[in-house]
Formats: structure tokens, C-alpha cells, sequence
């Protein structure tokens, strides 16, 4: 049997925690069951991370990773900023769709670090990370459609966190599609609201729309 290297081991670990959390849950989520998972010895564990907290980021950021879509920019030239922010939208919805139990330990996860002595750094890096992802999404949509935001980006980049966050758990308890994506147009729209063109000046706008 080839010897694996030690990302090849972090792979496995990382894969192997995803499907104990999806099937017994975060709190059962022990080290040696992850291990027993992925088939290695459990002190390959302790090679591969320096603890179960540098474990779970490593979850979160690879489920985060699987749903991302890159911003809708095939056929960018000359559709509208609307049509751009909407296809992005539910490029990404569309990875909440197809990986609901992935999404589900998010949420467990975040509220077992809140819980959980020396872990609440966890939840903390994990809404960090979210946040870095909105805005770096933001600022790509911006980029593909040649426009800027009328608002500030941090506070645009929190809000459509805050959005989504919810919508996403909302639909995990109902599954209702055509509401979330009803929900996820009015957001497109709403964005498409604060756009403007790259060189405009907001006074323009204003004017314009008086």
C-alpha cells in the first residue's frame, strides 16, 4: 500500500469528520471516531492536526469551499447587472441544494463551539470567514459587471451574510424552493438597487432617479 502524505492524511480526516458529523452528529465527533472513519491509526490524528479545533475549521472552510460558484461571468458581456448578480445567486443556491446535510453542520457546528469550553474561537473564525467570502463575492460581481457599491462594502458584505445565512437555514427547515428563490431574486434586486456604473457619481444617480 503507497504511503500517504500528510496533506493526503489531512484529506482523509477532513473527509472522514464530515461524514461522522452528517451521520451522529458534531458532539460525537471524537477524534477516534473520525479516525475509525477514515481508517488510519488514531495517532495519525495528532500528526496531521494540532487539535480538534484546527480539525473543525478545516471542515468548515472545505464545505464552504464545495458550495462557493464562481461569479456568473461566462456571458458577462453585455447582460445586465441584474442578470449577473441573479445567476451568481443561484450558482451558490444552488450548492446549498445539493449538499443540505453538509449545511445542517454548519449550524451544529457553530452552536457546539458557542457551547463548548476553548472552542468558541471556532464560531468566531467560522463568521469571519463567511464574511470574507460575501466580500470577496461582492467585489467580483463588481469587477464582472464593471460597477461599484452605493454602499459601504463592509456593511453590504454583513447584511447579504445575515441574508443568506437565514435564508439558507430557513429552507433546511422547509424546503420550500419557490419561496427561498423568490427571496433570493428580491435580494438580487435589492443589490442590483446599489449598484451604479463604475464612474458614476452618486450624486448623478440621485438625480437621475428623482
Amino acid at each position: 500500500m503507497a504511503r500517504l502524505s500528510a496533506d493526503e492524511r489531512r484529506e482523509q480526516l477532513v473527509e472522514a469528520a464530515i461524514r461522522v458529523m452528517i451521520s451522529d452528529g458534531v458532539a460525537k465527533a471524537t477524534t477516534r471516531a473520525i479516525a475509525g472513519e477514515a481508517g488510519i491509526p488514531l495517532g495519525a490524528f495528532h500528526y496531521c492536526f494540532r487539535s480538534k479545533e484546527e480539525l473543525l475549521h478545516s471542515v468548515i472552510e472545505r464545505i464552504m469551499l464545495r458550495t462557493l460558484a464562481p461569479v456568473a461571468t461566462e456571458g458577462a458581456e453585455g447582460a445586465s447587472t441584474r442578470d449577473i448578480i441573479r445567476d451568481t445567486l443561484h450558482a451558490y443556491w444552488d450548492g446549498v441544494r445539493q449538499r443540505p446535510a453538509e449545511h445542517m453542520v454548519t449550524y451544529e457546528l457553530t452552536q457546539y463551539a458557542l457551547r463548548q469550553p476553548g472552542l468558541t474561537e471556532v464560531a468566531r473564525r467560522q463568521y469571519q470567514h463567511y464574511l470574507k467570502i460575501n466580500t470577496d463575492h461582492l467585489e467580483a460581481i463588481a469587477e464582472a459587471a464593471g460597477i461599484r457599491w452605493t454602499v459601504a462594502l463592509p456593511t453590504l458584505a454583513r447584511y447579504g451574510l445575515n441574508l443568506m445565512d437565514g435564508l439558507t437555514l430557513n429552507w433546511l427547515i422547509d424546503h420550500d424552493d419557490t419561496q427561498a428563490l423568490a427571496a433570493l431574486d428580491e435580494y438580487a434586486e435589492h443589490l442590483s438597487s446599489v449598484a451604479v456604473p463604475l464612474h458614476a457619481s452618486d450624486e448623478g444617480v440621485r438625480a437621475g432617479q428623482a
